[in-house]
């Protein structure tokens, strides 16, 4: 059982140090070097081609949109974006390399030097420097079949779908980060969490977690207390959700703070996270750049991004997530509470999107984090996958606020919509839906309600108003809920008095 260091002691004995590294897929349509398409679960190795898998011959030629989205990004983390750059050569052997080499940048990336300010929950601002942002491609993807860890050691046989081999990589890597004792956790997550809401508001990519469209490696690494130089750092891979993030960062403090304490030796070494136990284990111990034999990529030419398109681009650059959720929040009047409870349900957007097609905010966000929120619980899937729109949810608040549905019809109206019946209008009319307003109508099912219950008849003609609820429930129960309530009580009142 892996030692551990109590997390108190460690951080009143150590400084922690991190550096991460987060791979993001861009949504381009075609991979980095070729014309495959990138669609995430097609069946295996079947989005492939000479060019990305390696075969002899075989030339690349740059993705112009995926080049795009990397100046995109290094400008939005305020990056300088360079004048000239060129792809190399990062040669290692793992077989879901198809050519046994990778297409990266090494010493010349697109985009250097620049920084990304984090909001923790108390307000804190910690700055975190941006060492580089540059290009690759992505590798293909190894599935070990048999033993207990899903890993190469133990599995009865491997296979390898090789449709993710080339699909266009942004690498991010930070600056050293010191000084964040005791919340080095805290702000790893937080720097994930701020990454991820600006790639999705650059619309770059779909920065899936959970499908792997975006991973962290997490570098940390300690130093005793009034230390010159940093220590040996450890890299946990391909961490592919922010919980974890948080979670293997704490965890390594607590292991090298024990290995530390005890006289032992840090190795320089990748490690593989397990998310049942929170732990992290040994992989490999990590190669140095020299290791990997880089050298210029001899089939494509240096990329040298005009200014002028540069320029366009940071003009076209959107709101920053943060800066757009402070003005929403004064905009609409939103308590920190309510603006916070709109992030943590992946709303925000949303809400805003609905209220710029006619609906009131209130109204907005009422729909998508409570009912909304329920339905895209019950499916597993993120509010934003839901299968229906802004403008749909819109379109059904105005049938809410016309009268023409009450809120109960409206949610059939959505389950209509979410279950791929058409447009609201078309639930509604398919579905019979909307509210029963005609007086006529209303009369007859009220004077049938009343000569069903006379007792209950009696004691409203008899003064007890309250006794009209359950003639309005009787009311709407016939009315398959389609009636007005309000509406109903009304005429219940008048055919008592």
């Amino acid at each position: 059982m892996t030692e551990l260091l109590d997390y108190d002691e460690v951080v009143a004995r150590f400084d922690p140090v991190l550096g991460l590294e987060v791979h993001v897929e861009l949504s381009t349509r075609t991979k980095m070097f070729c014309g495959c398409p990138t669609a995430f679960g097609a069946e295996p190795n079947t989005q492939v081609c000479p060019v990305c898998l390696g075969l002899p011959g075989s030339l690349p030629v740059v993705n112009r949109v995926a080049v795009e989205s990397a100046i995109r990004i290094g400008l939005a983390l305020n990056c300088e974006i360079v004048d000239w750059c060129r792809f190399a050569r990062k040669n290692y052997f793992y077989p879901d390399m198809p050519k046994n080499f990778q297409i990266s940048q090494y010493d010349e990336p697109i985009a250097v030097n620049g920084w990304l300010d984090l909001e923790l929950a108390d307000g804190e601002v910690v700055r975190i420097g941006i060492e580089r942002a540059h290009m690759e491609e992505d590798t293909g993807k190894s599935l070990h079949v048999g033993g207990a860890t899903g890993r190469i050691h133990g599995a009865d046989y491997s296979l390898l779908d090789y449709n993710r081999a080339g699909v266009p990589l942004i690498e991010i890597v930070t600056k050293p980060v010191p000084g964040t004792g005791a919340r080095a956790p805290e702000v790893a997550r937080a720097y994930v969490t701020a990454l991820r809401q600006l790639l999705r508001a650059l619309d770059v990519s779909d920065v899936r977690m959970d499908q792997g469209s975006l991973r962290c490696d997490a570098n940390v690494s300690l130093m005793a207390k009034g230390a010159a130089e940093f220590g040996t750092r450890t890299e946990t891979k391909n961490l592919n959700s922010l919980r974890s993030v948080e979670q293997a960062v704490r965890f390594e403090m607590t292991r090298q703070g024990a290995v530390l304490s005890g006289g032992g030796t840090v190795f320089q070494e990748t490690r593989h996270f397990d998310e049942a136990s929170g732990t992290t284990s040994a992989g490999r111990r990590k190669e140095t750049s020299e290791d990997y034999r880089y050298f210029p990529e001899p089939d494509l030419v240096p990329v040298a991004p005009d200014r002028a398109w540069v320029s366009r681009l940071e003009a076209s650059l959107p709101e920053p997530p943060w800066e757009r959720r402070k003005r929403i929040q004064a905009e609409w009047g939103l308590s920190d509470l309510e603006l916070r409870d709109l992030v943590n349900a992946g709303a925000v957007d949303l809400v805003a999107a609905t209220a710029d097609a006619g609906a009131a905010p209130d109204d907005a966000r009422s729909w998508w984090v409570s009912y909304l929120a329920q339905q895209a619980n019950n499916r597993g899937v993120e509010l934003a996958e839901l299968p229906i729109t802004p403008a749909q949810v819109a379109a059904v608040i105005a049938m809410v606020t016309s009268g023409t549905l009450t809120t109960a019809l409206a949610r059939n109206v959505v389950d209509g919509v979410l279950a791929g019946e058409g447009e609201p209008a078309e639930v509604v009319a398919n579905r019979d839906l909307a509210v029963v307003s005609d007086d006529t109508s209303l009369y007859a099912a009220v004077d049938e309600a009343l000569s069903a219950q006379p007792d209950v008849a009696e004691k409203i003609r008899g003064g007890k108003h309250a006794a009209a609820g359950a003639i309005v429930g009787a009311v709407m129960k016939a009315t398959k809920g389609q009636a007005d309530a309000k509406r109903v009580r009304e005429l219940v009142l008048e055919r008592c008095t």
